[in-house]
Protein backbone atom coordinates (compact mmCIF):
# COMPACT_ATOMS: atom_id res chain seq x y z
CA UNK A 1 0.00 0.00 0.00
CA UNK A 2 1.05 3.21 -0.86
CA UNK A 3 1.15 6.43 1.39
CA UNK A 4 -1.43 8.07 -0.43
CA UNK A 5 -3.53 4.69 0.16
CA UNK A 6 -2.60 5.08 3.55
CA UNK A 7 -3.82 8.94 4.23
CA UNK A 8 -6.88 7.79 1.68
CA UNK A 9 -7.52 5.23 4.06
CA UNK A 10 -6.81 7.60 7.34
CA UNK A 11 -9.12 10.41 6.20
CA UNK A 12 -12.08 8.17 5.26
CA UNK A 13 -11.68 6.49 9.03
CA UNK A 14 -11.79 9.67 10.66
CA UNK A 15 -14.55 10.59 8.69
CA UNK A 16 -15.99 7.19 10.12
CA UNK A 17 -15.46 8.55 13.36
CA UNK A 18 -17.11 11.83 13.12
CA UNK A 19 -20.28 10.17 12.18
CA UNK A 20 -19.92 7.66 15.25
CA UNK A 21 -19.61 10.37 17.36
CA UNK A 22 -21.76 12.67 16.36
CA UNK A 23 -24.32 10.11 15.83
CA UNK A 24 -23.91 9.11 19.72
CA UNK A 25 -24.16 12.38 20.99
CA UNK A 26 -27.34 12.70 23.53
CA UNK A 27 -26.44 16.75 24.05
CA UNK A 28 -25.77 19.50 22.95
CA UNK A 29 -22.70 19.82 24.77
CA UNK A 30 -21.89 16.53 23.33
CA UNK A 31 -22.22 17.48 19.95
CA UNK A 32 -20.11 20.46 19.83
CA UNK A 33 -17.66 18.66 21.26
CA UNK A 34 -17.56 16.39 18.40
CA UNK A 35 -17.38 19.34 16.48
CA UNK A 36 -14.76 20.61 17.72
CA UNK A 37 -12.65 17.64 18.03
CA UNK A 38 -13.28 17.05 13.55
CA UNK A 39 -14.38 20.25 12.42
CA UNK A 40 -12.64 22.92 14.36
CA UNK A 41 -9.71 24.32 13.13
CA UNK A 42 -7.35 22.19 14.62
CA UNK A 43 -10.34 19.42 14.52
CA UNK A 44 -9.04 15.82 13.07
CA UNK A 45 -10.28 16.03 9.48
CA UNK A 46 -9.21 19.97 8.99
CA UNK A 47 -5.42 19.14 9.63
CA UNK A 48 -5.69 16.57 7.11
CA UNK A 49 -6.77 19.73 4.83
CA UNK A 50 -3.54 21.58 5.46
CA UNK A 51 -1.36 18.16 4.74
CA UNK A 52 -2.66 18.46 1.47
CA UNK A 53 0.27 20.24 0.27
CA UNK A 54 2.74 17.30 1.56
CA UNK A 55 0.82 15.02 -1.40
CA UNK A 56 2.23 14.79 -4.55
CA UNK A 57 0.90 16.47 -7.75
CA UNK A 58 -0.82 13.46 -8.92
CA UNK A 59 -2.17 12.48 -5.92
CA UNK A 60 -3.52 15.70 -4.83
CA UNK A 61 -7.12 15.26 -6.31
CA UNK A 62 -7.64 12.12 -4.84
CA UNK A 63 -6.51 13.17 -1.69
CA UNK A 64 -8.37 16.71 -1.70
CA UNK A 65 -11.97 14.36 -2.63
CA UNK A 66 -11.58 12.16 0.16
CA UNK A 67 -10.89 15.30 2.39
CA UNK A 68 -13.96 17.07 0.94
CA UNK A 69 -16.19 13.81 1.62
CA UNK A 70 -15.17 13.22 5.20
CA UNK A 71 -15.78 17.02 5.74
CA UNK A 72 -19.40 17.24 3.85
CA UNK A 73 -20.41 14.03 5.72
CA UNK A 74 -19.64 14.86 8.96
CA UNK A 75 -21.11 18.54 8.47
CA UNK A 76 -24.28 17.22 7.67
CA UNK A 77 -24.34 14.99 10.29
CA UNK A 78 -23.61 17.36 12.79
CA UNK A 79 -26.89 19.97 11.25
CA UNK A 80 -29.07 17.19 11.22
CA UNK A 81 -28.45 16.37 14.92
CA UNK A 82 -27.88 20.18 15.54
CA UNK A 83 -31.94 20.21 14.67
CA UNK A 84 -32.82 17.31 16.66
CA UNK A 85 -31.13 18.36 19.70
CA UNK A 86 -32.34 22.41 19.16
CA UNK A 87 -29.33 23.98 20.63
CA UNK A 88 -29.54 22.29 24.20
CA UNK A 89 -33.19 22.80 24.50
CA UNK A 90 -33.84 19.18 23.71
CA UNK A 91 -32.38 16.04 25.06
CA UNK A 92 -32.18 12.90 23.84
CA UNK A 93 -32.02 9.78 26.19
CA UNK A 94 -31.06 6.51 25.06
CA UNK A 95 -31.52 7.52 21.04
CA UNK A 96 -34.99 8.77 22.00
CA UNK A 97 -35.84 12.59 21.74
CA UNK A 98 -37.81 13.04 24.94
CA UNK A 99 -38.64 16.54 23.66
CA UNK A 100 -40.37 15.20 20.40
CA UNK A 101 -44.19 14.77 20.17
CA UNK A 102 -45.41 11.76 21.30
CA UNK A 103 -48.54 9.25 20.55
CA UNK A 104 -51.42 10.88 21.84
CA UNK A 105 -54.02 8.81 23.06
CA UNK A 106 -56.85 10.79 21.40
CA UNK A 107 -58.24 14.24 20.92
CA UNK A 108 -59.98 16.04 23.34
CA UNK A 109 -64.19 16.18 23.00
CA UNK A 110 -66.65 18.62 24.19
CA UNK A 111 -68.87 16.89 26.81
CA UNK A 112 -72.02 15.91 25.38
CA UNK A 113 -73.83 18.12 27.70
CA UNK A 114 -71.69 21.05 26.32
CA UNK A 115 -72.53 20.10 22.51
CA UNK A 116 -76.42 19.93 23.64
CA UNK A 117 -75.88 23.63 25.06
CA UNK A 118 -73.90 25.47 22.44
CA UNK A 119 -76.40 24.02 19.96
CA UNK A 120 -79.53 25.65 22.46
CA UNK A 121 -77.52 29.24 22.36
CA UNK A 122 -77.12 29.10 18.67
CA UNK A 123 -80.75 28.67 18.19
CA UNK A 124 -81.71 30.91 20.47
CA UNK A 125 -79.28 33.71 19.60
CA UNK A 126 -80.82 33.14 16.27
CA UNK A 127 -83.86 33.89 17.76
CA UNK A 128 -82.95 37.31 19.02
CA UNK A 129 -82.50 35.78 22.62
CA UNK A 130 -79.08 37.55 24.93
CA UNK A 131 -77.28 35.09 26.64
CA UNK A 132 -75.88 36.14 30.16
CA UNK A 133 -74.44 34.02 32.89
CA UNK A 134 -76.02 34.28 36.55
CA UNK A 135 -74.94 33.25 39.88
CA UNK A 136 -75.65 29.65 40.82
CA UNK A 137 -75.28 30.70 44.61
CA UNK A 138 -78.39 32.48 44.93
CA UNK A 139 -80.39 34.19 47.97
CA UNK A 140 -83.76 33.01 48.50
CA UNK A 141 -85.27 36.08 47.39
CA UNK A 142 -84.15 35.46 43.16
CA UNK A 143 -84.76 31.95 43.91
CA UNK A 144 -88.07 31.69 45.48
CA UNK A 145 -89.77 35.17 46.97
CA UNK A 146 -89.43 36.42 43.43
CA UNK A 147 -91.01 34.01 41.33
CA UNK A 148 -93.82 33.59 43.66
CA UNK A 149 -93.08 30.17 45.05
CA UNK A 150 -94.73 30.87 48.89
CA UNK A 151 -93.26 29.40 51.98
CA UNK A 152 -95.10 26.08 52.58
CA UNK A 153 -94.24 25.14 48.62
CA UNK A 154 -91.85 21.79 48.72
CA UNK A 155 -89.24 23.50 46.95
CA UNK A 156 -88.20 25.40 49.55
CA UNK A 157 -88.08 22.24 52.15
CA UNK A 158 -84.13 21.35 53.25
CA UNK A 159 -85.22 18.18 52.22
CA UNK A 160 -85.41 19.03 48.60
CA UNK A 161 -83.29 22.04 48.42
CA UNK A 162 -79.43 22.47 49.57
CA UNK A 163 -78.98 25.96 52.00
CA UNK A 164 -75.74 27.33 53.26
CA UNK A 165 -75.67 28.55 57.07
CA UNK A 166 -77.50 31.83 57.72
CA UNK A 167 -74.60 34.52 57.28
CA UNK A 168 -74.13 37.63 59.74
CA UNK A 169 -77.29 39.29 58.93
CA UNK A 170 -79.14 36.37 59.51
CA UNK A 171 -79.87 35.73 55.78
CA UNK A 172 -79.77 32.17 54.26
CA UNK A 173 -78.74 31.44 50.77
CA UNK A 174 -79.20 28.22 48.46
CA UNK A 175 -77.52 26.83 45.56
CA UNK A 176 -80.51 27.95 42.96
CA UNK A 177 -82.95 24.82 42.21
CA UNK A 178 -83.30 26.37 38.51
CA UNK A 179 -81.93 28.33 36.50
CA UNK A 180 -85.44 30.31 36.61
CA UNK A 181 -83.62 32.11 39.03
CA UNK A 182 -82.02 34.71 36.55
CA UNK A 183 -85.18 36.07 35.51
CA UNK A 184 -85.49 38.79 38.24
CA UNK A 185 -82.05 39.67 37.56
CA UNK A 186 -81.97 40.01 33.66
CA UNK A 187 -85.33 42.00 33.38
CA UNK A 188 -83.73 44.50 35.81
CA UNK A 189 -80.36 44.70 34.02
CA UNK A 190 -82.13 44.92 30.92
CA UNK A 191 -84.96 47.23 31.51
CA UNK A 192 -87.94 47.65 29.84
CA UNK A 193 -89.15 44.92 27.30
CA UNK A 194 -88.63 44.06 24.85
CA UNK A 195 -86.79 41.62 26.51
CA UNK A 196 -85.68 38.77 25.46
CA UNK A 197 -82.77 36.41 27.70
CA UNK A 198 -81.44 33.52 28.78
CA UNK A 199 -79.45 31.95 30.73
CA UNK A 200 -77.77 28.04 31.78
CA UNK A 201 -75.98 26.10 33.76
CA UNK A 202 -75.72 23.72 36.91
CA UNK A 203 -78.60 23.79 39.56
CA UNK A 204 -79.17 21.50 42.63
CA UNK A 205 -82.19 19.54 44.18
CA UNK A 206 -81.59 16.60 46.86
CA UNK A 207 -82.97 14.09 44.27
CA UNK A 208 -82.46 10.18 44.15
CA UNK A 209 -80.17 9.19 42.05
CA UNK A 210 -81.30 6.74 38.74
CA UNK A 211 -81.44 6.39 35.40
CA UNK A 212 -82.80 9.57 34.65
CA UNK A 213 -82.30 11.79 38.35
CA UNK A 214 -79.54 13.32 39.38
CA UNK A 215 -78.55 15.44 42.31
CA UNK A 216 -76.59 18.13 40.08
CA UNK A 217 -78.47 19.12 36.62
CA UNK A 218 -77.42 21.35 33.92
CA UNK A 219 -80.26 23.56 32.61
CA UNK A 220 -80.81 26.62 30.27
CA UNK A 221 -83.80 29.21 31.00
CA UNK A 222 -85.22 31.80 29.03
CA UNK A 223 -87.56 34.75 28.67
CA UNK A 224 -89.45 36.35 26.34
CA UNK A 225 -91.26 39.57 27.31
CA UNK A 226 -93.16 42.32 24.90
CA UNK A 227 -96.79 43.36 24.24
CA UNK A 228 -98.92 40.89 22.91
CA UNK A 229 -96.67 37.73 23.29
CA UNK A 230 -99.50 34.88 23.50
CA UNK A 231 -99.18 30.97 24.63
CA UNK A 232 -98.84 30.56 20.82
CA UNK A 233 -95.61 32.47 20.12
CA UNK A 234 -94.05 30.03 23.47
CA UNK A 235 -95.05 26.79 21.61
CA UNK A 236 -94.16 27.96 17.96
CA UNK A 237 -90.63 29.17 20.05
CA UNK A 238 -90.27 25.61 21.61
CA UNK A 239 -91.74 23.55 18.45
CA UNK A 240 -88.47 25.52 16.45
CA UNK A 241 -85.88 25.12 18.82
CA UNK A 242 -86.33 21.47 19.55
CA UNK A 243 -87.07 20.25 15.93
CA UNK A 244 -83.46 22.14 15.38
CA UNK A 245 -82.15 19.91 18.17
CA UNK A 246 -83.65 16.68 17.83
CA UNK A 247 -84.78 16.46 14.27
CA UNK A 248 -88.17 17.17 12.17
CA UNK A 249 -89.48 13.30 13.14
CA UNK A 250 -89.47 13.81 17.03
CA UNK A 251 -93.31 13.66 18.54
CA UNK A 252 -93.39 15.77 21.71
CA UNK A 253 -96.21 16.32 24.08
CA UNK A 254 -97.66 19.15 25.82
CA UNK A 255 -99.23 18.69 29.33
CA UNK A 256 -101.00 21.09 31.68
CA UNK A 257 -98.88 21.54 34.61
CA UNK A 258 -98.62 23.94 37.48
CA UNK A 259 -95.39 25.99 38.66
CA UNK A 260 -95.98 28.95 40.88
CA UNK A 261 -94.48 31.89 38.72
CA UNK A 262 -96.44 30.85 35.54
CA UNK A 263 -100.10 30.63 34.70
CA UNK A 264 -101.08 28.66 32.27
CA UNK A 265 -98.40 25.92 32.38
CA UNK A 266 -97.29 23.34 30.31
CA UNK A 267 -94.60 20.32 30.76
CA UNK A 268 -93.63 19.30 27.48
CA UNK A 269 -92.06 15.41 26.91
CA UNK A 270 -90.25 13.53 23.97
CA UNK A 271 -90.72 10.44 22.97
CA UNK A 272 -87.96 8.16 23.71
CA UNK A 273 -87.62 4.52 23.42
CA UNK A 274 -91.34 4.43 23.37
CA UNK A 275 -91.73 6.39 26.77
CA UNK A 276 -92.81 9.95 27.28
CA UNK A 277 -89.57 11.40 28.77
CA UNK A 278 -89.97 14.78 30.38
CA UNK A 279 -87.83 17.45 29.20
CA UNK A 280 -88.62 21.25 30.01
CA UNK A 281 -91.44 22.82 32.05
CA UNK A 282 -92.70 26.52 30.32
CA UNK A 283 -95.92 28.94 30.70
CA UNK A 284 -96.85 32.65 30.58
CA UNK A 285 -94.96 34.91 32.94
CA UNK A 286 -97.30 35.99 35.98
CA UNK A 287 -98.36 38.95 37.01
CA UNK A 288 -96.62 39.08 40.03
CA UNK A 289 -93.62 38.17 38.63
CA UNK A 290 -93.38 40.86 36.30
CA UNK A 291 -93.79 43.27 38.78
CA UNK A 292 -91.04 41.93 40.99
CA UNK A 293 -88.70 42.71 37.65
CA UNK A 294 -89.91 46.02 37.58
CA UNK A 295 -92.36 45.62 34.41
CA UNK A 296 -96.09 46.68 34.66
CA UNK A 297 -98.52 43.53 33.62
CA UNK A 298 -101.24 45.75 32.24
CA UNK A 299 -98.44 46.52 28.91
CA UNK A 300 -95.90 43.67 28.44
CA UNK A 301 -96.89 40.26 28.54
CA UNK A 302 -94.13 37.37 28.59
CA UNK A 303 -93.07 33.58 28.04
CA UNK A 304 -90.74 31.26 30.28
CA UNK A 305 -89.04 27.86 29.68
CA UNK A 306 -86.76 25.91 31.44
CA UNK A 307 -85.05 23.11 30.04
CA UNK A 308 -83.16 20.13 31.42
CA UNK A 309 -79.59 19.80 28.98
CA UNK A 310 -79.07 16.44 30.73
CA UNK A 311 -81.63 14.93 28.98
CA UNK A 312 -81.97 16.43 25.87
CA UNK A 313 -78.66 15.09 25.47
CA UNK A 314 -80.06 11.68 26.62
CA UNK A 315 -82.67 11.71 24.05
CA UNK A 316 -79.83 13.58 21.27
CA UNK A 317 -77.12 10.85 21.65
CA UNK A 318 -79.05 7.64 22.29
CA UNK A 319 -78.12 7.64 25.81
CA UNK A 320 -80.07 5.15 28.71
CA UNK A 321 -78.61 6.67 31.84
CA UNK A 322 -77.76 10.39 33.20
CA UNK A 323 -74.86 8.79 35.25
CA UNK A 324 -72.87 8.15 32.42
CA UNK A 325 -72.75 12.36 31.96
CA UNK A 326 -71.39 12.42 35.53
CA UNK A 327 -68.94 9.41 35.64
CA UNK A 328 -66.12 10.84 33.42
CA UNK A 329 -65.43 7.59 31.80
CA UNK A 330 -62.97 8.31 28.99
CA UNK A 331 -64.66 5.31 27.36
CA UNK A 332 -68.07 6.39 27.27
CA UNK A 333 -66.97 10.46 26.36
CA UNK A 334 -65.06 8.97 23.30
CA UNK A 335 -68.05 8.51 21.70
CA UNK A 336 -68.64 12.00 21.26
Amino acid sequence: MSNTDELVSAIQAAGADALRDIAAATSAEQLEQARIQYLAKEGVITKFSKSLGTVPGPEKKRVGQAVNDAKNGAQAAWDAKKADVGGGEKKIVAGFDVSMPGLRRGVGRRHPITQVLDEVKSVLIGMGFRYDDYPEYEDEFHNFDSLNTPDWHPSRDSHDSYYTKPDAKGEAHVLRTHTTAFQIRAMKAIGQPPIRAMTAGRCYRRDDIDATHYPIFNQIDAICIDRDVSFADLKQTLYTLLTALLGDDIQLRFRPSYFPFTTPSAEVDVLYRGKWMEILGSGMMRPEVLRNGGIDPEQFQGFALGMGLDRLAMRKFGIDDIRHLYENDEQFLSQF
